[in-house]
């Protein structure tokens, strides 16, 4: 064989195997890792639906979204639908793997009306929810395809709880669905712990302790982003004590964490836009949430 004739072979196998790790359905050695900008495609795609206010079209687009994005990554998806003051509710599950069962949650639908904003003739506009609603929802589903096709070790279940942001509007409370669904869990089936992620693509990302989280879990999501080299945006001093989707699991005993950036200028207003969202904030979360999964960070005993 001439030095010629295996220089072309040698290039051909370099060129081979780069292209198996970029060509879509190719395969490529190693785990998948989060992306930050497949996620951010997800909240554009959830923006072109408009409002996502339970009942409405917008919101029943954002929910079909979700499942066939969870099927297409190999998911198997329960959903849970009842009313609440005469309005459907729909909370949906996808579900992976087996071992010690664990929760990453997230809420998709936005708030009825923008009660904060600056302008008053405004207040009564819907929510766009490009953070606050459709950050969480895309890191999740980022983390679908993540994780699709691993094995795991854990019974992972991504939440997409629904009927979150319409407290205080019309007698409804905060966090329908994640009441309705941690009330539906027997203590056999309570998962080891739950994380919230909510508001966290906000460009100028600062995530602090929230008060009413489990302590415990809370130490170790932060001590692993900064592990990860996330020190200056994840800050383990406790900032707000928040109502989220977490508080039901915790008042059912179930170690429960908000990740969350409330320091959002624009929350509960019309310019919550997804130009305010970065793709860089949305990785720093996903990779922590990859890493907890990986890692069996949080696995301890109740």
């Amino acid at each position: 064989m001439t030095t010629e004739k295996l220089g072309r072979i040698l290039i051909g196998v370099l060129l081979g195997s780069l292209l198996a790790g970029v060509l879509p359905g190719c395969s490529s050695v190693g785990p998948a890792h989060f992306s930050g900008e497949l996620a951010y495609r997800h909240v554009q795609a959830q923006m072109e639906m408009g409002p996502r206010i339970p009942g409405t079209e917008g919101w029943q687009r954002a929910g079909d979204y979700i499942v066939a994005e969870l099927r297409r990554q190999g998911w198997e998806v329960q959903e849970m639908r009842f009313s609440y003051a005469g309005t459907p509710v729909r909370n949906i599950v996808g579900v992976r793997g087996q071992g010690p069962a664990v929760f990453f949650g997230a809420h998709y639908d936005t708030r009825r009306h923008a009660d904060r904003d600056p302008d008053p003739s405004r207040r009564q506009d819907p929510v766009p929810g490009g953070n606050d609603g459709a950050s969480g929802v895309a890191v999740l589903l980022e983390l679908a395809r993540v994780l699709g096709k691993e094995d795991l070790g854990l019974e992972v279940h991504l939440v997409f709880f629904d009927a979150e942001d319409q407290g205080e509007i019309a007698g409804w409370p905060w966090s329908v669905g994640a009441a309705y669904l941690a009330r539906s869990l027997s203590p056999e089936e309570f998962p080891r712990y739950v994380v919230v992620v909510d508001m966290i693509g906000d460009a100028g990302q600062q995530l602090y302790w929230e008060a009413s989280s489990d302590p415990v879990l809370r130490r170790e999501i932060w001590a692993l982003a900064a592990e990860l080299g996330y020190r200056d945006v994840f800050t383990p001093t406790v900032r707000y004590n928040i109502i989220d989707d977490h508080r039901p699991f915790l008042q059912r005993g179930i170690p429960a964490v908000d990740v969350i950036d409330f320091d959002y200028p624009y929350w509960h207003t019309v310019a919550d836009t997804a130009d305010k969202v970065s793709p860089e904030s949305l990785e720093r979360v996903g990779r922590v949430l990859e890493e907890m999964v990986r890692r069996g960070t949080g696995l301890r005993e109740r």
